[in-house]
């Protein structure tokens, strides 16, 4: 399969974030029959991420404020990116920067990288101070995006947030700066209160909220994206059933991650890869494509877009 210029051995890929740098799940999961492996984002230099609390358990849900912790670039080229390499899957490389030049430096450097698939621009992550505004802003996304695709050869993924009015305006942001797919959706803010001691439960007082929770709103990004830019899309958000896989895919995602699930279920993505194919041959279709986008909407529902949202194929997809 393929999104853009990005081929892919299957749709089930894993969520940066949520399976460290591969070597925590190899124990769980042959590594090598996943659709692709996006490590935990990295940075231009080392971070420590917030104080404590990082996680807090919610209902349907997980709080988590980490900030980005991660030992920078250099160490993530040295130490992370071998052992990745030669797992057997695409290596889909997360990144993140203070600024739209940060990015840009940061694509620079794994340009010419060996074992590198396509880079995911995290710039919705909304645990760091000026973490979504990046993405907030559709031309500022596009100048991100577009920034970084002169800089490198590898396909392009920007990843968005939801924490915004319009994500259709942010993701046409996306596909006019030149990116191969988007990835919808990241956490939505949220937060959690101990009323007794009359404090956050999070040290960073703000986190990003993941797992089944968010599913309903990261299905809808999906089906408005979908419908009204025509980019090739990545469901990302409260995965934890094939039936929630095929939900994105006939919303309008080519592929999927697996992201919150993974904690309280370690093998869960090769459950996924497993099911996946017995649950299309019951569809009655010949292949997974014949699903991606397939949601009938009534008329009447005034879920098409107006028509100034609309945005040509070759803008979409050209070089």
């Amino acid at each position: 399969m393929s999104l853009g210029r990005l081929r892919l051995p299957n749709p089930i890929l894993v969520a940066s974030g949520t399976f460290g740098y591969g070597q925590e799940m190899a124990g769980f999961v042959d590594l090598a029959r996943l659709g692709g492996i996006i490590p935990k984002t990295i940075t231009p230099r080392p971070r420590k991420g917030n104080v404590p609390w990082r996680t807090v358990e919610t209902a349907s849900g997980l709080l988590n404020s980490i900030g980005l912790d991660n030992d920078g670039v250099e160490t993530f080229l040295e130490k992370q990116l071998p052992f990745l390499a030669g797992c057997g899957a695409p290596v889909i490389v997360s990144i993140a920067g203070g600024d739209a030049d940060e990015f840009v430096g940061l694509a620079r450097r794994l340009e010419g990288v060996p074992g590198i698939a396509a880079i995911e621009l995290n710039i919705s992550c909304p645990n760091v101070s000026h973490g979504v505004d990046l993405g907030t802003d559709p031309e500022i996304c596009r100048g991100v995006v577009a920034g970084v695709r002169e800089v490198t050869s590898l396909p392009v993924i920007a990843k968005l947030t939801p924490n915004v009015t319009d994500i259709v305006a942010v993701a046409r942001g996306a596909a006019e700066g030149g990116a191969d797919a988007v990835t919808l959706i990241n956490t939505l803010q949220g937060m959690a209160v101990d009323w007794r001691r009359r404090r956050p439960l999070l040290g960073n007082v703000v986190g990003g909220l993941s797992g089944p929770a968010i599913k309903p709103v990261a299905l809808r990004c999906v089906h408005q994206v979908h419908r009204a830019v025509g980019i090739p899309i990545i469901g990302v958000g409260g995965i934890m059933t094939i039936d929630d896989c095929l939900e994105f895919f006939v919303a309008g995602a080519s592929a999927v991650q697996i992201g919150t699930a993974s904690f309280a279920e370690p093998v869960v993505s090769g459950r996924l890869l497993d099911e996946l194919p017995v649950v299309v041959a019951e569809a009655g279709v010949t292949s997974l494509a014949d699903l991606v986008g397939s949601l009938q909407v009534p008329a009447a529902a005034g879920s098409q877009p107006p028509a100034s949202q609309e945005v040509s194929q070759e803008m979409v997809h050209g070089d």
